[in-house]
């Protein structure tokens, strides 16, 4: 069972998308890069919009939806249930994966990780069924591919208990790694606080060739800025290198992007995701 697209809460996202961009670039009086129109558009009522300092000011925003994984979902939704609400307040999904450890091949594993983790999963599927979350069971797909083929949508804003959430940079998105405490938060319609980032430009030129493959580049990034040289950024690719790659490539550098302790990566919107939205 799970609430697939919630599509309309991405239509009400894009109908008023272009006249919030033009109130932001009027109001912070300059040119804004990707990450800006999305972390601007995201905004929380309680913080208002003016020109934040990246790396300096804290700042509340209001994500489109959650994402949790079957070990961190557990205290979070039982942090949730004290919360006194009847429903989540954002569109949210758990998904069971990280407790099926691979040892043998896909069905013996599951159905080792069945036994194990029988108490867990009901649990987490009693608490979705009750409050209104997705949920994905155990073989159902790792998170962050199931999120990229159904959730993902360019321009959206997520957070996801698991490091690696800003796969769905692939999709455009601004997808970030978060604990428990937060997705509670945001869950609860609390506002969520999270420090202005700061930002790395990368300028893609030519084209993947040979061997080469978009891990290579991630893996140059890495080289370059070190395994702390992201922390407290978001990395945004462009150029025609990004344009020239396809949809999960992108989502490959994006996920690898944590490696970097980077807060997120992502990826202007393009015919490579075009495609890839049309195929899936």
């Amino acid at each position: 069972r799970n609430m697939a697209f919630d599509i309309d809460m991405i239509k009400g996202h894009y109908e008023v998308l272009g006249e919030k961009i033009a109130v932001i670039k009027e109001v912070l009086g300059r040119p804004l890069t990707l990450s800006e129109k999305i972390l601007y558009s995201h905004l929380h009522p309680e913080s208002e919009l003016q020109n934040y300092g990246r790396g300096k000011d804290y700042v509340f925003f209001a994500p489109d939806r959650v994402a949790m994984q079957d070990a961190t979902a557990q205290m979070a939704l039982l942090q949730f249930m004290m919360a006194g609400k009847d429903q989540v307040d954002v569109p949210s999904t758990v998904h069971c994966d990280h407790l099926i450890q691979a040892k043998v091949g896909a069905e013996t594993d599951l159905q080792v990780a069945n036994d194990l983790n029988k108490e867990v999963t009901d649990f987490l599927e009693s608490v979705s069924d009750k409050y209104g979350l997705g949920f994905w069971g155990p073989g159902a797909g790792i998170i962050h591919q199931v999120v990229l083929e159904n959730y993902a949508f360019p321009g959206g804003m997520m957070i996801g208990t698991d490091s690696h959430t800003p796969n769905a940079g692939g999709l455009g998105m601004i997808a970030i790694g978060v604990g428990g405490a937060d997705a509670v938060d945001v869950m609860a319609g609390i506002p969520w606080e999270l420090k202005m980032p700061k930002l790395i430009g990368v300028k893609l030129t030519g084209k993947l060739s040979g061997w080469s493959s978009p891990k290579d580049v991630i893996l140059k990034v890495a080289g370059i800025l070190t395994v702390k040289g992201g922390t407290g950024a978001i990395v945004e690719y462009f150029g025609d290198g990004a344009t020239s790659m396809s949809c999960t490539g992108k989502g490959t550098i994006c996920n690898m992007g944590a490696e970097i302790g980077a807060t997120t990566s992502t990826f202007g919107y393009d015919d490579s995701m075009q495609r890839y939205l049309e195929s899936t």
